[in-house]
């Protein structure tokens, strides 16, 4: 295909914003229409681009398009997915991929029969630290990697993302899954024991802000999370991306978000990290752009999203439990369709 026909399916999601720039960036992309039951999140959009907007998503899959990119509540992946996928459209899907096993299994099955391309939205494989350490990884520039431990701190989002009916989960859903892909990916095991714990310590809301994620690998590495909503309002910036990477022959340090200006200012009452590296959402939608045009895989399957999301949900559980929780390999439970 010269030109990639794409729709986007809600805007609930602040990540929705992103992804539209990187899509207006390219020339070989036409935005054909935005559809979101709230008109008014995204008229300005709209109007501002003179994009076609539609109240619901089935009238933007009728129209002439080759994907959709779908940014809704955590709970609505799964039907907004599935729809898509009936209408013979590729699915970029925000993260995490759903708020359950079954769901997330039966979107990848619903997408393989119907013949397209599920991919997750994990930009942050994109981030130029992230690219080169796992380059680095591979030419076994720290030798074998025994332990990581990672951090996906950030303040916490308001509206829908705090009501569990909407969200799926708190800070432990919201923020293991893309630290946690990143893990899987390094490792290239898949988890084995998830052990966490999950409480509400810096708000008073009702759904976890704060946790604890350990998990053994298959491969016999061990890892640890820490994906909290602790950042204050007052942080420089919305939270953080980190990873220590523990091998035999050495260590690997990532912070993702190093690449800043560092701003003081009064107007603005606190201090402000000016990101200025690569942008990873341009590195996600070209990568769900050119898969789309080769007639390639997509660099970041539904298994990759279904992978993460279930080690989430494991440790929900684990917490619940208060003792570690034995999960079997994804790729078992996918055969099983």
């Amino acid at each position: 295909m010269t030109i990639v026909k794409v729709g986007m399916i809600s805007f609930a999601h602040m990540h929705a914003a992103g992804y539209l720039r990187a899509l207006l960036q390219r020339g070989d992309v036409e935005v054909v229409g935005i559809a979101d039951e709230n008109r008014e999140r995204v008229r300005p959009l709209t109007e501002q681009y003179g994009i076609p907007y539609y109240a619901e998503a089935n009238e933007l899959l009728r129209q002439s398009l080759n994907a959709v990119v779908i940014c809704s509540e955590n709970s609505r992946h799964a039907e907004l997915t599935v729809l898509a996928a009936n209408a013979g459209k590729h699915v970029l899907c925000e993260k995490p991929l759903g708020v359950s096993e079954e769901e997330m299994l039966d979107m990848i099955r619903v997408c393989r029969e119907q013949g397209v391309q599920l991919m997750t939205a994990f930009p942050c494989r994109f981030i130029p630290a992230v690219i080169e350490a796992k380059q680095e990884i591979e030419a076994g520039a720290i030798g074998d990697i025994v332990a990581i431990k990672g951090t996906n701190r950030g303040t916490m989002p308001r509206g829908w993302f705090i009501d569990r009916s909407f969200s799926g989960g708190g800070a432990v859903l919201d923020h293991t899954v893309h630290v946690m892909d990143l893990m899987l990916w390094f490792t290239g095991s898949e988890a084995a024991e998830v052990y966490a714990h999950a409480e509400t310590l810096f708000h008073e809301v009702d759904i976890d802000d704060a946790g604890i994620v350990h998990v053994r690998f298959e491969n016999g590495i061990f890892a640890t999370l820490d994906p909290s909503w602790s950042r204050p309002e007052s942080f420089p910036t919305w939270g953080d991306v980190t990873l220590e990477i523990i091998g035999t022959k050495g260590v690997a340090t990532i912070d993702a978000f190093a690449q800043k200006n560092e701003i003081y200012s009064d107007l603005h009452g606190k201090g402000q990290w000016a990101y200025w590296g690569d942008n990873m959402d341009t590195g996600l939608i070209d990568g769900f752009i050119a898969a789309l045009k080769e007639g390639r895989e997509v660099p970041i399957t539904g298994t990759d999203g279904y992978r993460s999301a279930r080690i989430a949900l494991a440790a929900y559980e684990s917490a619940r439990t208060g003792a570690p929780v034995v999960i079997g390999p994804a790729s078992m439970k996918e055969r099983s369709f």
